[in-house]
């Protein structure tokens, strides 16, 4: 599956990118890890945290899959909001899925200050505007969910949003405390650091079968070499559709753009993060070397896949978003562009855990548009069942789930 296309920007930022080893020989773990993306990546850090003799394995290069796409943007808050979670869900588990959110971009944030510098995430606020008068009463009732429940959130009135943006919503919801990072450069971070605890980094590397191995293993043909390992961790996000069918996900083709830089170091309030109601919707964020990203405009995915070139008119529109949104930046141009495959699932919630049909794979699908932050919760739970802490609470984001998922 074509997970993307365009021009890239993340890469620009880490010059030069790390190379890691094709796998050639007959080795043996406990964890093996497939995938080298965000996933992947946090899965390998714990496990090397509690000292598991793991093994990493990407077919391509280590954050060259959907990670090279992602836009960066870390939100404790979901694609579904809580009120929405909780009238499909019941309270106990909607709430518990949002302080799952609220504990994985805090661990984030931990996992960051162990990095470099240019790898490191950067806090930032949220800025959650109403598109529409009806949107705003919605949104104004996700307010009071949130505070009800502790959540950090604010209400922006209109003049009060006038205050702080040159543009005119019915209302907002304000965040603390959020975050946005590099993916590409994070991923390489955390990799480089658990490298030097002993974890085996291998990419170029796909896996194109398996066979059961003598001790309960199972024996994994990765690149020219294999892998006898105990369990295993499938992370490889949206390619794993190709598979293994998700009944309850949807693929879709999104766009972005990263604008030149600005000869600014604020380049608007609090450079919050920015993202709107409306679907297909539109979200910005800045970044470190005082640049704009615009992303959004979410459309069918093609039965044959992303279109090569259609980043290009996408584009265009989402610059004009920009111009529209903020008309001090009527000059600024596109630099970056592309389009990549977007999942999500019909209920919100990501998918993690154990499948009947695989039997010793977890896997890891952190699908939405929060995915880092699911992702983290994905990892932080199957590395706590596999070293002995058992998540009753995994059942919630089962890939053979019912609508109506049980914390407890």
């Amino acid at each position: 599956m074509k997970l993307h296309t365009g021009h890239y920007y993340w890469p620009s930022e880490m010059p030069p990118v790390p190379q890691y080893p094709t796998l050639t020989e007959e080795l043996k773990c406990e964890v093996l890890i497939v995938g080298g993306g965000i996933g992947g990546a946090l899965s390998a850090h714990l496990l090397a945290e509690q000292g598991v003799d793991t093994i990493l394995v990407e077919r391509g290069q280590i954050a060259g899959g959907s990670s090279l796409a992602s836009t960066g943007l870390l939100q404790y808050a979901s694609d579904k909001t809580l009120t929405s979670c909780i009238n499909t869900f019941g309270e106990e588990p909607a709430v518990h899925f949002y302080r799952l959110s609220q504990q994985a971009l805090e661990t984030l944030k931990q996992i960051s200050a162990e990095l470099k510098e240019a790898e490191r995430l950067t806090e930032r606020s949220s800025v959650y505007l109403a598109s529409s008068e009806q949107d705003a009463q919605k949104l104004k009732e996700e307010f009071e969910t949130l505070q009800r429940f502790g959540f950090p959130a604010e209400w922006w009135t209109p003049e009060t949003i006038n205050e702080k943006f040159p543009f005119q919503y019915p209302g907002a919801i304000y965040t603390p405390g959020d975050a946005e990072l590099n993916p590409f450069a994070f991923i390489h971070g955390i990799l480089c650091r658990v490298k030097e605890q002993g974890v085996r980094v291998f990419e170029h590397s796909p896996v194109h079968g398996h066979e059961q191995a003598d001790g309960g293993r199972i024996r994994w043909h990765c690149g020219e070499g294999s892998v006898s390992a105990k369990h295993v961790i499938w992370a490889t996000g949206y390619e794993t559709q190709q598979f293994k069918k998700e009944s309850g996900a949807t693929l879709t083709a999104s766009y972005a753009i990263v604008t030149e830089q600005v000869n600014k170091e604020q380049i608007w309030y609090e450079n919050s993060l920015i993202w709107e109601t409306a679907r297909p919707y539109l979200y910005m964020r800045t970044t470190r070397d005082g640049r704009i990203i615009a992303g959004g405009l979410d459309e069918p995915l093609p039965p044959d896949g992303l279109q090569e070139g259609r980043e290009i008119h996408q584009s265009k529109m989402l610059l004009e978003e920009l111009h529209r949104l903020f008309p001090e930046y009527q000059s600024l141009s596109c630099e970056y562009a592309w389009g990549a495959v977007f999942g999500e699932t019909r209920d919100g919630l990501p998918y993690i855990g154990p499948h009947p049909d695989f039997p010793g794979v977890y896997f890891l699908e952190g699908y939405g548009g929060n995915g880092t932050v699911c992702n983290t919760i994905a990892a932080e739970m199957i590395v706590d069942t596999l070293t002995g802490t058992p998540r009753k609470d995994m059942a919630m984001f089962s890939l053979t789930r019912t609508t109506r998922p049980n914390p407890k």
